[in-house]
């Protein structure tokens, strides 16, 4: 969808994506020591607020301008040392700017379930793996391209979808993968097939533009 559309589906659903994290990322990040976290395509902010609670510093980014206002309002509930550790900007993670609040770079950097043609994608990952200081983390998972036959939800154009071992082929050398896999998720109307890969920044081949 485009930034209006995503607006307008912002704008009349109460929350999107629920309120709760993401359960994977809370299965990992739990036992991470907190540091300087980046979530591209934030949406609503679930993932950033979990994480600002858990003492982390976290710049969200995502172009729809309703879904940041929302992050903030929710946000804003939070006690204030919670809302001080959070950044919301609103931009396409295409051309944002990607610094972090205190200029060292990222300990984690987290791509959920952000849809891109292949360029665009590979565009993204790139400048999510230059945000990271050496050996830190990024995060991606979305919808896996075998769940359009054999899941239930999400998109159904297999080029903006992906598999773990694409991933990882295009990456090696740049990430030093530590999971990769395909989850299950159960959803209300089925099981959805997920692509997951967390690696950490390699200090080899890290001078690629993006």
């Amino acid at each position: 969808m485009d930034v209006a559309a995503w607006d307008k589906n912002y704008e009349e659903t109460e929350l999107v994506w629920g309120a709760p994290p993401n359960e994977l990322l809370v299965e990992y990040a739990t036992a991470l020591p907190h540091g300087q976290a980046l979530d591209l395509a934030c949406g609503e902010g679930r993932n950033a607020l979990w994480l600002a609670t858990r003492g982390w510093e976290v710049t969200g980014i995502d172009y729809s301008a309703v879904a940041i206002e929302k992050a903030r309002t929710i946000a804003a509930r939070s006690p204030r040392s919670v809302l001080d550790r959070l950044d919301y900007r609103c931009g396409d993670v295409t051309v944002a700017e990607y610094a972090s609040r205190n200029g060292q770079g990222y300990d984690l950097a987290l791509l959920l379930y952000l849809h891109l043609p292949a360029p665009q994608r590979t565009l993204v990952v790139n400048r999510a793996i230059n945000s990271l200081k050496p050996d830190g983390i990024l995060m991606i998972l979305g919808h896996d391209r075998s769940n359009i036959d054999y899941g239930v939800g999400g998109p159904k154009d297999p080029e903006i979808l992906y598999t773990p071992e694409e991933l990882m082929q295009e990456f090696q050398g740049r990430l030093e993968f530590e999971i990769a896999g395909n989850p299950h998720r159960h959803t209300e109307t089925g099981i959805a097939v997920d692509a997951l890969v967390i690696g950490r920044k390699s200090g080899v081949g890290n001078a690629k533009n993006g």
